[in-house]
């Protein structure tokens, strides 16, 4: 039997180094899939849902640094990756889509699930989507969309027609308009010119009061960034994506940023004269310094984030470890350390006050709890992912990182419904590592809950069951609860913002994991360090407070306003919500019991 369009895609894609393919069957793929049966070289993830599929691919990226793969059929299947490759693609991971189309022959013709995958993908796929005609093309459009994902950190997509797939593979000829494509690409060092890491070292030790802000850009110079900012004395704020740069044990580092953030980051960026950016495109310029307070100093790999959330000074293009490993010798040990205690008196007052708000008595389950009771009970090589919604927050802020976790979730897009499959795929490329997925309960009703099934599928194959999921269950979209008070001055709308009440720990335990369900403050630390010591995969069910108030690291006038004005408006649980408002803050001013 002859080799095929699609044996010799699987064979590239090995090739390539792709060990994992997420995706779900169909159709207008099966060419695909009979070679990936055939070959044997490449493991096959079958996901509930396409875009579940693409996320994984995305968290795959996030967790290895390697292309992630998905694989859909044509019409639906395709379109249904969208989201998880918006992910990517707004978070810079490389990721590449294949996908099935209808016969060439049919094309045109407005026939079954025939869609323009073409235009579909032009957006989310720009820096490379091509649909393939022949078969001796297949091999230079596979080619340049791994070399374009992995070589410029985007998202691709490869489109193949459905009768294409089974035709015999032909290599191109050597002949007039032919490519003859190769495997393999090597990664640049990027590092900026002399002159130019000359002048940021001469701003950066002319500033007496240096904030230093990393993002997922700085994952891989954890040891860079810290031998700065020791040397600059500087105090150290991290993105949401820049979590995992440094642990949480050093004193100097002030945690997250941004209204999920800390008082001591926003207490840094105000009084700072001086600003670092790492690797990150945060993009609330109200949480940085006031423009013409400090100046500034930027490192991106990409050109096109520089200068773009504050008005730097100086621009620096290059790969964040080389960069910092470059600039490192030329920056001055300060020994004026005033700037330095100052943020570690920050850091040491918020974790008083962070302690007391999670032990705060709730109805029935305060969510601080939850992340705060788990944190020292995780393993130093623990995965954490988190959803989008008001779990982010806790995730930001109640989650210690120490050396050698990662976390992560969906950061430029914020999409609902990342948690889970991050989970999975994380489990898959690290099954001896714990991994926890913090998730809300609109995020498991939406389309994380039909997950569950795929890790009851796969999870005896992982070598041990070390992965949790932890529901904060409110029966409320508890984020958007908030902001339509906060920021909309809105009561809150219970026909869009109650959601039913779902047993996920009697989900868990119908499909053969374990289920734990935590009414009780006082019951979270033994749920944890039951979940934690399982050998079976677990789904806790915390019955969580909704009025526990997310505050944000400052509440302008305005915002007291709107709250307020929501409250005075009728909303249906403003007597649960000033009661937990007033606990919140009056935690942080009454003595500890």
């Amino acid at each position: 039997m002859s080799s095929t369009v699609g044996d010799f895609l699987v064979e590239r894609l090995s090739q390539w180094g792709v060990k994992r393919i997420f995706g779900y069957p169909g159709d207008g793929i099966n060419g695909v899939f009979g070679a990936l049966r055939r070959s044997g070289k490449i493991e096959f993830v079958q996901c509930r849902h396409e875009e579940m599929a693409a996320f994984m691919a995305s968290a795959h990226a996030k967790f290895t640094g390697e292309l992630g793969v998905c694989i859909a059929t044509s019409g639906p299947g395709a379109s249904h990756l969208l989201t998880g490759l918006y992910d990517a693609r707004l978070d810079h991971m490389p990721v590449l889509a294949i996908t099935g189309q209808q016969a060439r022959t049919a094309l045109g013709g407005h026939y079954q699930q025939e869609l323009d995958l073409m235009s579909m993908f032009k957006d989310v796929a720009g820096a490379f989507v091509q649909q393939a005609s022949a078969p001796s093309q297949v091999r230079h459009l596979l080619d340049r969309a791994v070399r374009t994902a992995v070589g410029e950190r985007k998202v691709t997509a490869l489109i193949l027609p459905n009768d294409l797939q089974d035709l015999p593979y032909e290599e191109p000829a050597r002949a007039h308009g032919t490519l003859h494509s190769s495997v393999g690409v090597c990664r640049p060092r990027v590092v900026p010119r002399e002159a130019d890491l000359v002048d940021a070292a001469q701003l950066l030790n002319a500033g007496n009061k240096v904030a230093i802000l990393v993002g997922a850009g700085a994952l891989q110079a954890s040891e860079q960034v810290r031998a700065l900012a020791e040397k600059l004395g500087a105090g150290v704020a991290k993105a949401l994506l820049g979590k995992a740069v440094l642990p949480d044990e050093l004193p100097w580092v002030t945690g997250c940023i941004g209204l999920l953030g800390t008082e001591p980051s926003l207490k840094l960026m105000n009084e700072c004269d001086t600003l670092l950016m790492i690797g990150s495109g945060f993009p609330y310029a109200e949480f940085l310094p006031k423009e013409g307070h400090a100046r500034g100093v930027q490192i991106d790999i990409a050109p096109n984030m520089l200068g773009l959330r504050y008005p730097m000074d100086i621009n620096l293009v290059g790969d964040a470890a080389d960069t910092l490993k470059a600039l490192l010798p030329l920056i001055e040990q300060k020994t004026d350390r005033r700037w330095r205690k100052k943020v570690e008196g920050w850091r040491k007052a918020w974790d008083t006050k962070l302690e007391k708000r999670a032990l705060t008595t709730a109805d029935p389950i305060n969510p601080q709890r939850v992340v705060h009771e788990l944190s020292p009970r995780l393993p130093d090589n623990a995965i954490i992912t988190s959803d989008s919604g008001s779990c982010a927050n806790w995730f930001a802020r109640d989650l210690r990182i120490r050396e050698g976790m990662q976390c992560s979730l969906s950061g430029g897009l914020a999409s609902m419904g990342a948690a889970v499959p991050y989970a999975i795929a994380a489990k898959f490329a690290h099954p001896e590592q714990t991994v926890v997925a913090l998730v809300g309960d609109g995020a498991m009703q939406m389309n994380n809950l039909a997950e569950l099934i795929t890790v009851a599928k796969y999870w005896k194959q992982w070598g041990n069951g070390r992965w949790i999921c932890a529901v904060f269950n409110n029966q409320d979209l508890n984020q958007v609860t908030w902001e339509q008070r906060v920021m909309e001055g809105d009561p809150k709308f219970a026909a869009s913002q109650d959601i039913p009440d779902v047993p996920y720990h009697l989900f868990a335990i119908s499909i053969g994991l374990k289920g734990i369900c935590v009414e009780r403050d006082e019951d979270v630390a033994a749920a944890w360090e039951q979940a934690l010591a399982s050998d079976v995969p677990v789904v806790i069910d915390f019955r969580t407070d909704p009025n526990v108030p997310p505050l944000p690291p400052h509440i302008s006038l305005k915002q007291a306003r709107q709250f307020a004005g929501a409250l005075l408006q009728g909303d249906p649980d403003s007597v649960g919500v000033i009661r937990q408002t007033a606990r919140q803050v009056l935690s942080s001013v009454l003595p500890k019991k």
